[in-house]
């Protein structure tokens, strides 16, 4: 059964701008704080910031992390780790990220960090998870979990964007 967005209400502008500037510092995204509002809604356990009807964000104890479409339409330019193709398929499912398939991961990462999964070959976004290990660790090291998958390309959250038939 697909989500359904419920409790959906405007978040008042200095709440809104909060969450965009913690989005732009944390991981490098300019979403333009226009006359677009945003809002905050529920859908299933999901607090999500909705811009339009884009769920651009997700709010997970307190933070607010991009959601995949939030990637999309705002590339980020920190804390992004990249996998090999051969990672893509896993990933996409929604396996965890293990160390192996990273060919490369922003230096500045740390262990708990949320960070955001590319593809090598187009640097699409994939996944968003949180680090379980530090950005030159998960680089370098040949086994092991290096990120836990939070989100994911093709699971709930990505197919609300998706209109229903």
């Amino acid at each position: 059964m697909a989500l359904k967005i419920r409790r959906r209400a405007r978040l008042r502008r200095k709440e809104a701008s909060d969450f965009l500037r913690r989005l732009a510092d944390e991981f490098g995204m300019a979403v333009p704080a226009d006359e677009v509002l945003l809002d905050e809604a529920e859908a299933g356990p999901h607090r999500l910031l909705l811009r339009e009807n884009e769920a651009i964000g997700l709010f997970l104890n307190g933070d607010v992390i991009p959601t995949i479409r939030g990637l999309l339409a705002f590339p980020a330019t920190k804390r992004a780790v990249t996998v090999d193709m051969g990672a893509v398929r896993f990933i996409y499912n929604g396996a965890d990220v293990m160390a192996p398939g990273i060919v490369d991961a922003d230096a500045g990462i740390r262990v708990a960090d949320v960070v955001w999964i590319r593809d090598e070959k187009n640097g699409r976004p994939l996944a968003v998870g949180r680090a379980i290990m530090d950005g030159p660790t998960m680089a370098r090291e040949e086994k092991g979990k290096a990120i836990e998958t939070i989100h994911h390309v093709g699971d709930e959250i990505w197919r609300l964007g998706e209109e229903e038939p």
